[in-house]
């Protein structure tokens, strides 16, 4: 029967976690750390939905990758979670955090077993280390470490958050209505990815792959007279520039194209569209910017990029090693690293009638060696 949906927690910020990428997108083999732990609570158990709690920056590029139910996240935790419990319609859920990337099996069956006639159901460790509170021992005996994932009456836990008090996980806002609280044993597999240091105590976690990922971008744009020409963030003598929404460089949008493709997060009118004010006039270099941040959130590392400029006006040839360095260090790469191409269309077409210029582009992405840290 398919009575329980699961919550899977992923909108923090991951301020303690100081590697580039945010954690859930650390790469474990060629899936991104979020979608292997929701693939593996799937194997586990036949769940009506499966909510996936997200940040407004991840959100869409998370819905890239699998048919969930995807919900922005709050400010904190419990207004995640507050958030998803909206969508749910079954009588029970069960709430996890993916930081808690290593499942056992065993014990979240465990926790399952027991939803019948449950108000809150709680994987939980005995205290093996001697405890104090206020430099006074406390008898450990009566103490536990808390888990997840947990398993609830959906109503229950839906009252519980809708008042103004905080709590740190399900257990305390349910047992705070004097609601049953059953604990089942936990799990040492199940630690929580919190900091760098907790990479080494999480077995479960394979090396990303080495797989390099290629994109392709294009774009084209007509001259305009009167505006300043910029190709590659370098500005061109001219007396025209390229008639556009933003500054026009039609070079940086071919490559944040190529960028995207290759990390196979859409295109630059998806980020970037051109019906928005916030985008009017606005310098390219820094869309290029914006896209290299949320490539390195994600978990990629640029390779390399080349690109081909077709124009038959302006000649180029002079500023091919400004844009060259220029495109290295936006994209905080080697100059080798990044090849500029220029060519004309031999008085051919559109562009060979001087009427505008194409850019293509080839982007190589990998996944970030979290393991070499």
């Amino acid at each position: 029967m398919n009575d329980t949906t699961l919550i899977l927690l992923g909108a923090g910020s991951a301020s303690r976690f100081s590697l580039p990428p945010k954690k859930q997108w650390l790469w474990i083999g060629q899936q991104p750390l979020w979608l292997k732990v929701a693939d593996e609570f799937q194997s586990i158990y036949d769940f009506k939905d499966t909510i996936i709690v997200s940040s407004k920056d991840d959100i869409q590029s998370m819905s890239n990758f699998a048919d969930y139910n995807f919900v922005l996240g709050g400010k904190s935790r419990q207004a995640s979670l507050f958030n998803a419990l909206k969508e749910v319609t079954t009588p029970y859920v069960l709430v996890s955090d993916i930081a808690r990337c290593c499942l056992d099996r065993e014990m979240v069956q465990r926790v399952l077993l027991e939803k019948k006639n449950r108000r809150c159901v709680v994987p939980a460790l005995q205290v093996v280390d001697t405890l104090y509170f206020e430099n006074a021992p406390i008898n450990r005996d009566q103490t536990k470490i808390i888990q997840t994932p947990q398993l609830s009456c959906t109503i229950t836990l839906k009252e519980a958050l809708s008042r103004d008090i905080e709590f740190t996980d399900d257990s305390s806002a349910v047992a705070s209505m004097g609601g049953e609280i059953i604990f089942v044993e936990g799990s040492v597999k199940a630690h929580k990815l919190t900091t760098v240091e907790d990479l080494s105590k999480l077995p479960c976690l394979e090396k990303p792959s080495n797989r390099a990922l290629t994109g392709f971008g294009i774009d084209i744009h007509p001259f305009q007279e009167g505006k300043k020409m910029v190709l590659c963030g370098v500005e061109i003598e001219s007396s025209f520039g390229f008639k556009a929404h933003s500054d026009g460089d039609v070079a940086i949008h071919a490559l944040i194209d190529a960028l995207l493709g290759a990390s196979g997060l859409g295109d630059i009118g998806e980020f970037y569209p051109d019906t928005s004010d916030d985008y009017k006039g606005v310098d390219s270099k820094e869309l290029l910017k914006d896209t290299v941040n949320r490539l390195t959130d994600l978990g990629y590392v640029i390779g390399n990029v080349d690109l081909s400029i077709i124009a038959q006006t302006p000649r180029l040839l002079s500023y091919k090693k400004a844009m060259r360095f220029k495109l290295a260090s936006l994209l905080d790469l080697t100059p080798n690293l990044v090849n500029i191409k220029a060519t004309t269309a031999e008085k051919l077409g559109w562009i060979g009638r001087k009427e505008g210029v194409a850019v293509e582009a080839v982007a190589t992405l990998y996944y970030y060696d979290w393991k070499k840290q």
